[in-house]
């Protein structure tokens, strides 16, 4: 699937992934991520997008934007807008998908292979597009999950289907202990000793 000689770029939508690690129970850790990568070939870029909402005083995203800026990926984000749905309902949109897309068609005269971390089947003509430029072009998502988090029409696009549950073991992070189960540790260990 990949080439160590060819030139990669990364292009994650992150609420589309963070949606589907969630939907298979596991966090990713993005240093680990960014690492399998740069071993699969020569990394040249790895694009994280997220819309961010700017008037909370505290914004839950907010940590993991500084640590990726601080750690090799080129992030790409937007003011979220907040409105009232028709029922009363708060919600909040930052639809990324036309930044994504314009950032890998301009990058795609200096990739062999465009890795898209994504299954929004709204990406499907941007995948052919990047083909037609004579891009390979892999869509990590999963199918493992109720329902899967991948259209069918992206799937079938894309060059390479990378599931995202077998990366599990690659980029997930270890399940942190609880302090329930931390402290039965410690209280094993004295009374073993």
């Amino acid at each position: 699937m990949f080439y160590r000689d060819e030139r990669l770029a990364l292009f994650i939508d992150g609420s589309n992934l963070y949606a589907a690690a969630k939907a298979l129970s596991f966090d990713i850790d993005y240093k680990l991520l960014r690492t399998e990568f740069v071993r699969r070939g020569k990394l040249l870029r790895a694009f994280y997008y997220t819309a961010l909402l700017e008037n909370d005083e505290y914004s839950p995203i907010r940590p993991l934007v500084d640590w990726l800026q601080y750690n090799g990926f080129t992030m790409v984000t937007k003011p979220a807008k907040e409105f009232t749905d028709s029922q009363g309902r708060r919600k909040i949109k930052g639809n990324m998908d036309i930044e994504l897309a314009v950032d890998a068609l301009e990058t795609a005269d200096h990739v062999d292979h465009i890795v898209l971390f994504s299954g929004d089947g709204d990406f499907r003509p941007l995948v052919a597009a990047l083909q037609r430029k004579g891009v390979r072009v892999s869509v990590c998502s999963t199918i493992r999950s109720q329902p899967p988090m991948i259209a069918d029409d992206l799937r079938r696009q894309a060059d390479n289907f990378i599931e995202l549950d077998e990366l599990r073991d690659v980029i997930g992070r270890p399940a942190r202990q609880t302090r329930a189960t931390e402290d039965e540790a410690v209280t094993t260990t004295a009374a073993a000793e």
